[in-house]
């Protein structure tokens, strides 16, 4: 295959425009907690947010939800400070539980986590008992 636009895009290598809809849970003061979120895609701009936050030094977990996590018209909820906290002190960051369930929506919206596993076929010895 030649690389060209065509031949990406009969692959499927661009990012669907599409939002996936996801239910987000987490434990809020010893209770399970749901919302809806949309989901963009991973995609070349999510990998600019990181990067740009890399050389920033502010925090790529946080660039990543940030720019994934949005509402139905596909903008952003959250901005990289309103995660870490920075944006409003008192308030502080998004707690733990919230954050790892936004994480595993991401992935879970782009086809990331375990794979399945193949079951392996152990080879005989040669001998026989």
């Amino acid at each position: 295959m030649k690389l060209s636009l065509d031949s990406l895009q009969e692959m499927g290598a661009f990012a669907p425009v599409d939002l996936a809809e996801e239910t987000v849970t987490w434990r809020q003061d010893g209770e399970d907690v749901s919302a809806t979120v949309f989901i963009k895609p991973l995609s070349y701009i999510t990998a600019v947010s990181e990067m740009v936050a890399s050389r920033e030094n502010t925090d790529a977990l946080a660039a990543r939800i940030a720019a994934s996590i949005c509402d139905e018209a596909g903008e952003p909820v959250f901005s990289v400070g309103d995660i870490t906290g920075e944006s409003d002190p008192e308030r502080g960051p998004l707690n733990h539980s919230l954050t790892m369930a936004l994480l595993e929506v991401i992935g879970r919206a782009n086809g990331l986590g375990k794979n399945k596993s193949r079951s392996v076929t152990k080879k005989k010895s040669g001998t026989s008992s």
